[in-house]
C-alpha cells in the first residue's frame, strides 16, 4: 500500500494507537500532520517520523477549522483523516460527575465530529477522501464501570455510518476501527494504580480468545488498510480488531 503524494491528518498521534498510525502512514509514504494536546509526546513522534505537529484540543471547533484550513493551505489537499484522539473514564453512571461527563463527550464525540466536519468541507470540494474513526468494541457490546466511555464510542460508530451515507456520492469513504484490549497507556490509565504485567495477562486470559493484548501496531495496520484503495468498496463499516472478543 503506497500513500506517496497523500496528505494525512492523525489526531491523538502522540502515543498509543495514534502514534503507531502516524508511523505506519509515514512508512507507506504519506505526508502526515499530527494533532495532539500533548506537546512533548507529539514533538517526539514528529521528530521520529518527520511529521508536522499541531498542538491543540480537538474539542475546540475553532482550533479544528483553523488547523485543517492551514494544512490545506500548505499542501493544497487533504486525503486522509484518522481520528484517534480519545480519553477514558473508569466510572459507572452514578460515579460520573457533570464535569467528567462533559469532558469525555467533548473529546470523544465533539472532537471527532468537529474534525470530520472541518475536513469534509475540503474533501467534498475535491470529491475524494477517506476518514477512519477510532471506535471501540465497547461502542457495541458495552461494559460495566465505563458507562460514559461506552456511550461516546457508540456515538462514534453512529457518526461514522451517518457520514458514510451522507458522502458516498461525493467520493468520500468513512469507516471506523473498533479495537479490543490494546497494550497502550490508556489501558493502564484512570485506575487506582497501573496494572502489573501479570494482571494484564490475567485479563487477556479471562477475556480474549487468543489470550493476549493487541499491540498498537496491529491496530494501525488495519487503519492503514481502511485508508487505502485496497478497501475501496468499504464505507460505513465498523471493523472490530479484538481477537474474537465480540465473536461470542
Amino acid at each position: 500500500m503506497s500513500f506517496t503524494g497523500k496528505v494525512a491528518v492523525v489526531t491523538g498521534g502522540a502515543s498509543g494507537m495514534g502514534a503507531a498510525t502516524v508511523k505506519a502512514l509515514v512508512e507507506a509514504g504519506a505526508q502526515v500532520n499530527l494533532i495532539d494536546i500533548d506537546r512533548n509526546g507529539a514533538e517526539g513522534i514528529a521528530h521520529e517520523t518527520d511529521s508536522k505537529v499541531f498542538i491543540g484540543d480537538v474539542s475546540n471547533s475553532e482550533f479544528c477549522d483553523q488547523t485543517i484550513n492551514s494544512i490545506v493551505d500548505d499542501y493544497g489537499q487533504i486525503d486522509i483523516l484518522v481520528n484517534a484522539a480519545g480519553i477514558i473514564l473508569r466510572a459507572d453512571a452514578l460515579e460520573t460527575n457533570d464535569d467528567n461527563w462533559k469532558r469525555i463527550m467533548a473529546v470523544n464525540v465533539d472532537g471527532v465530529f468537529f474534525m470530520c466536519r472541518s475536513t469534509l468541507r475540503h474533501m467534498v470540494n475535491a470529491k475524494s477522501g477517506v476518514i477512519v474513526n477510532f471506535g471501540s468494541i465497547w461502542g457495541d457490546v458495552a461494559a460495566p464501570g465505563a458507562a460514559a466511555y461506552c456511550i461516546t464510542k457508540g456515538a462514534v460508530h453512529q457518526l461514522t455510518k451517518a457520514l458514510a451515507l451522507e458522502h458516498a456520492e461525493n467520493g468520500i469513504r468513512v469507516n471506523a476501527v473498533a479495537p479490543g484490549e490494546v497494550n497502550t497507556p490508556m489501558i493502564k490509565s484512570g485506575r487506582d494504580r497501573p496494572p502489573t504485567p501479570d494482571e494484564l495477562q490475567d485479563l487477556a486470559n479471562r477475556t480474549i480468545p487468543i489470550k493476549r493484548l493487541a499491540e498498537p501496531e496491529e491496530i494501525a495496520e488495519v487503519v492503514v488498510f481502511l485508508a487505502s484503495e485496497q478497501s475501496s468498496y468499504m464505507t460505513g463499516s465498523i471493523v472490530p480488531v479484538d481477537a474474537g472478543y465480540t465473536a461470542r
